[in-house]
């Protein structure tokens, strides 16, 4: 992005604020971000549109694209001033086998191992992540832990059935699709979404029951969390971010 930006010639060096971090392999349907641009007097500002054609020209070799851009106040933040971070988790059930998932889904589905998983069950767990929580148990230990609150808000945990992408083609197949969708104004850094749900995942196994859910909450101790329990990168989408 901020090669891209450095393109448009502005008179001081363009730096992009993200709204939000993801770890390697994770996805995003839609990400905010903030830039200043300072022109050469003389010159008006960009218009919108203008903005959105020159970048997404710069970015055509990279797997993003500029949907819109608006003109904001000075005090905005794409980071800070966010209300709330939506994720979605996209799980596939009915695969024995990892070879078997569709070629489309490569990548973006996690296909766990044991047939169909016990979605009530896992329904039932997610009612203990609702709410204002000490989430140790679900971060990884790193140089920030120190100084960041593991204390946040669960807004919503849903766990539905879904779509597969062109998924007319194997419906034969027995293949299910379903997404957990969590919305909080802020996650902790570092797979706690990916952490909750493959705590969840381990109930609809039958490893776990709900009620440990409750449990590891409060442990809060991420030596606690069940060893390879922690969900692949490739299922994540951060779907949107409200202000």
């Amino acid at each position: 992005l901020q090669k891209a930006a450095q393109n448009l010639k502005p008179v001081i060096p363009i730096k992009f604020h993200i709204s939000s971090r993801t770890d390697a392999g994770v996805h995003a349907l839609c990400n905010s971000a903030h830039l200043d641009i300072q022109r050469a007097t003389g010159k008006p500002p960009f218009h919108e549109r203008e903005l959105i054609c020159s970048l997404n020209y710069h970015l055509k070799s990279e797997p993003i694209r500029i949907l819109s851009a608006y003109r904001v106040a000075n005090s905005f933040h794409a980071r800070f001033s966010a209300l709330s971070r939506t994720y979605i988790y996209r799980l596939l059930m009915g695969c024995t086998h990892h070879s078997e998932i569709p070629v489309f889904e490569r990548d973006l589905c996690w296909a766990p191992g044991g047939g169909y998983l016990n979605v009530p069950a896992m329904q039932d767990a997610a009612w203990f992540l609702l709410g204002t929580h000490d989430f140790s148990t679900f971060r990884s230990l790193n140089a920030e832990t120190p100084f960041q609150s593991p204390v946040r808000t669960i807004l919503q945990v849903d766990i539905r059935p879904s779509s597969g992408f062109l998924s007319h083609h194997y419906e034969y197949r027995g293949l299910e699709f379903w997404e957990m969708e969590f919305r909080s104004r802020s996650f902790l850094y570092r797979q706690v979404v990916r952490r909750m749900v493959g705590a969840l995942v381990a109930v609809g196994q039958g490893k776990l029951t709900p009620r440990h859910i409750k449990e590891l909450l409060e442990i809060k101790d991420s030596r606690a969390f069940p060893p390879h329990a922690m969900a692949p990168p490739s299922g994540l989408f951060l779907k949107s971010v409200e202000y």
